[in-house]
C-alpha cells in the first residue's frame, strides 16, 4: 500500500487504537502521537495503546493520548513495529487484527492486513508527515511528535540514514511554529550525571576487535547500579561508541535481567549490513542500525554477536554485496 492509499484507508476508516513498539524509541513515539493528532483533526476518535515501559523522555508525549481501559478499537494501526515480536505485551489480543502496518524497516515481517513501507526513508515520521501533507492537514500538535520521531531516528540530522528527503520534512515541521530548539536541547543536548557516569563505565569495559574497527561495550545490571542508572540513563545510548574515532561497527549489550540480552547494533553500512548480522540471531531493523535479544549472560552475548558479525563480513567479503 502506497502513502496515498493510507491516506485515504485513514478517511474511510474511525475508532482507531494506535500500536508502538515495546521500549519505544522517539520515531515510534513520535510517529503515533502524531498520527493521533492527525486523525483527531480528521475527526476521528484516535486512542495510543498505552506504553508499559516508555521512559521519562518521551512521557509528556503520551499525555492525554492513551486509550482509556474501555476502549474498543474499529481500526488498530501499528507504526514503527517490523515485527509481531516487537509489541508490548498488551497489545496481545490485537496481534491477529491489525489492519494497517505503517513502517520503515526493511525487515518488516508484513503481519498486518495491509502495509505502507517506505524502507528508503530514514525514520517513520517522515510517512506520517507524507500522509498529512497529502491530506492538507498540519498544524504544532502534529508537527512538533513528529519532528521528534525525525530528528530522534536521525541522532539530529548526523546519521547516516538522514538524506534530503528528511531535511525537507524537518524544514516543513519547523514551519509550524514547533519548539524545535527547546526538544533539540532535551533530546540531544541533555544528560544526567548518571548518564555520564553511565557512558564512562561503558568505556571502562568496552573491547575493540578487527584492528579497533569493531567495539562491544556491556551495559550489565551491576554497571547501572553503579552509577544508579535508570533506563531513561540509558536511552539511545546505543550510538555512543560509533563515536570513537576509527571505530565502523559498534554492538552494545544491554542485560535486560539476568539471562537475557538486547544487543544494539551500529555499522557502516558501506561495509558490513546491520540488519543482515542480526537476522543471524532473530533480529533485525535497518542496514546501519539494527537489533536483537540474545538469551544468555553478557559474556555469551558478547560471543554471538562477534560471530554474527565475522560471519557477514566474511560472506559479504566472499559476495561482493
Amino acid at each position: 500500500m502506497t502513502y496515498l492509499e493510507a491516506a485515504e484507508f485513514l478517511k474511510s476508516h474511525d475508532n482507531y487504537l494506535l500500536l508502538t513498539h515495546k521500549r519505544p524509541d522517539g520515531d515510534t513515539i513520535g510517529s503515533a502521537v502524531g498520527l493521533c493528532e492527525l486523525l483527531r483533526a480528521m475527526g476521528k476518535t484516535a486512542w495510543l495503546l498505552p506504553s508499559l515501559d516508555a521512559t521519562k523522555v518521551f512521557q509528556d508525549y503520551l499525555q492525554g493520548r492513551q486509550a482509556p481501559p474501555d476502549f474498543a478499537p474499529g481500526t488498530v494501526v501499528s507504526v514503527d513495529v517490523a515485527s509481531l515480536g516487537l509489541l508490548p505485551a498488551n497489545a496481545a489480543p490485537y496481534q491477529g487484527r491489525i489492519d494497517l502496518a505503517i513502517d520503515h524497516h526493511p525487515s518488516n515481517e508484513f503481519f498486518a492486513q495491509e502495509t505502507c513501507l517506505e524502507a528508503d526513508k530514514a525514520a517513520c515520521g517522515e510517512i506520517i508527515w507524507k500522509i498529512a501533507d497529502h491530506l492538507g492537514i498540519m498544524n504544532s500538535a502534529i508537527a512538533t511528535p513528529l519532528y521528534v520521531a525525525v530528528a530522534t531516528d536521525t541522532g539530529c540530522f548526523v546519521y547516516g540514514n538522514t538524506t534530503p528527503h528528511t531535511h525537507r520534512v524537518a524544514a516543513a515541521l519547523m514551519e509550524q511554529d514547533i519548539p524545535y530548539q527547546a526538544l533539540n536541547k532535551r533530546h540531544f543536548r541533555t544528560k544526567s550525571l548518571r548518564r555520564m557516569k553511565l557512558e564512562s563505565l561503558i568505556l571502562q569495559n568496552m573491547k575493540l576487535y578487527q584492528e579497533g574497527t569493531v567495539a562491544v561495550a556491556p551495559i550489565s545490571l551491576a554497571m547501572m547500579a553503579q552509577a544508579n542508572a535508570t533506563d531513561d540513563d540509558a536511552e539511545d545510548i546505543a550510538a555512543f561508541l560509533g563515536q570513537i574515532e576509527g571505530v565502523l561497527h559498534s554492538a552494545t549489550i544491554r542485560e535486560l535481567r539476568p539471562g537475557e540480552c538486547k544487543i544494539s547494533l551500529r555499522t557502516n553500512p558501506n561495509y558490513l549490513n546491520a540488519t543482515a548480522t542480526c537476522a543471524r540471531l532473530g533480529g533485525g531493523g535497518h542496514v546501519a542500525a539494527s537489533g536483537c535479544t540474545v538469551c544468555g549472560t553478557v559474556d555469551e552475548a558478547e560471543t554471538a554477536i562477534l560471530e554474527a558479525i565475522y560471519a557477514q563480513l566474511a560472506e559479504q567479503a566472499r559476495t561482493g554485496l
